[in-house]
């Protein structure tokens, strides 16, 4: 292509573009327009900016021999060697295994109870009913990790624990569930499903909310049962939600959560009980190995990232509704 062909498409382009001073009129018309959502917008990005994004200045220290007297700027700069000194210490394959495990049973039954209940919950048509049992259930997330363990301590306990004999007397054992590695995985489970999932069934209803109702009239005309309408319109109708949400899941699987995991640990259960987020807490803040934790918690960013990308590109690649 010669250089004047080049010039006149150049000047085509130019010449469909606005005028600069036209381009601020109309982004100042359309500010203006929209003051009051801009307005309600700026805490959120202030927060994020502050909390979320301002302090990621920090995680250089993953590429250094951090020194708290030295700084972040004065310490030795040692490139990749705390992420190598990770790989390959001996306690990362466990860790790695411990953390995948409960991310997957979190995900194969958390993650689909938070549906059913909220299928469930749409099937209800007694007002009264419906909101009692949505309080009921929405309750328990409002509850702290603290309270959530001490009342699996006080369920569980040895000896005098009514759940602790009515499991040991089902089965005809006599084990201390608290401490057994055994059952920390699905008590682990459980305290999530109690503490999460009727919370979680929120964005799930709004969602069954927006269903068209005149696909159902034409259901039952054509003699469909409940079942058959719930799989063929109601899965169907929020199935880009469910998509949604699980591409957020997906990229939350290595943060299984510090406090929970920290209060149910004990010496007894903790080669099941070490994940990522409490081996960041006792290296890091215990230890004080500020540059190796950070690389640890820098690998779990990363890893989610690729997660939630990879996630959506599969979601678009069989034609569905990604995240973006």
């Amino acid at each position: 292509m010669t250089a004047p062909v080049v010039e006149a498409k150049a000047s085509e382009r130019a010449a469909t573009l606005p005028p600069a001073p036209a381009r601020r009129r109309g982004f100042a018309v359309h500010f203006a327009h929209y003051k009051w959502l801009y307005l309600l917008l700026l805490p959120g990005v202030l927060y994020f900016a502050v909390f979320r994004y301002g302090p990621m200045y920090g995680v250089s220290i993953a590429f250094k021999d951090y020194v708290p007297f030295l700084g972040v700027n004065g310490s030795p700069w040692v490139g990749v060697t705390n992420f190598t000194d990770f790989f390959a210490n001996p306690d990362f394959p466990r860790l790695l295994g411990n953390t995948l495990i409960l991310a997957f049973l979190n995900l194969g039954i958390a993650f689909p109870l938070t549906i059913i209940l909220a299928l469930l919950l749409n099937e209800v048509r007694l007002s009264v009913l419906k909101r009692t049992v949505q309080t009921l259930v929405y309750i328990p997330h409002f509850l702290s990790w603290t309270i959530v363990a001490s009342l699996s301590f006080l369920l569980f306990a040895l000896d005098i624990g009514p759940l602790f004999q009515f499991v040991n007397g089902l089965f005809g054992t006599n084990v201390d569930i608290l401490s057994d590695p055994n059952w920390f995985r699905p008590l682990i489970v459980l305290q999530e499903i109690w503490k999460n999932t009727g919370w979680g069934t929120i964005i799930f209803l709004a969602a069954l909310a927006t269903v068209d109702q005149d696909q159902y009239e034409a259901a039952i005309i054509d003699g469909a049962g409940r079942f058959r309408r719930v799989w063929h319109i109601t899965l169907p109708g929020i199935r880009s939600t469910i998509i949604v949400m699980l591409i957020l899941a997906i990229g939350q699987m290595l943060n299984t959560g510090f406090e929970q995991i920290y209060l149910m640990t004990n010496a007894l259960n903790r080669s099941v009980a070490d994940v990522f987020d409490t081996y960041v807490y006792f290296v890091g803040i215990t230890q004080g190995a500020y540059s190796y934790s950070t690389a640890v918690g820098l690998f779990k960013s990363l890893v989610g990232i690729v997660l939630i990308f990879g996630t959506n590109w599969l979601s678009k690649r069989f034609n569905q509704s990604g995240l973006f």
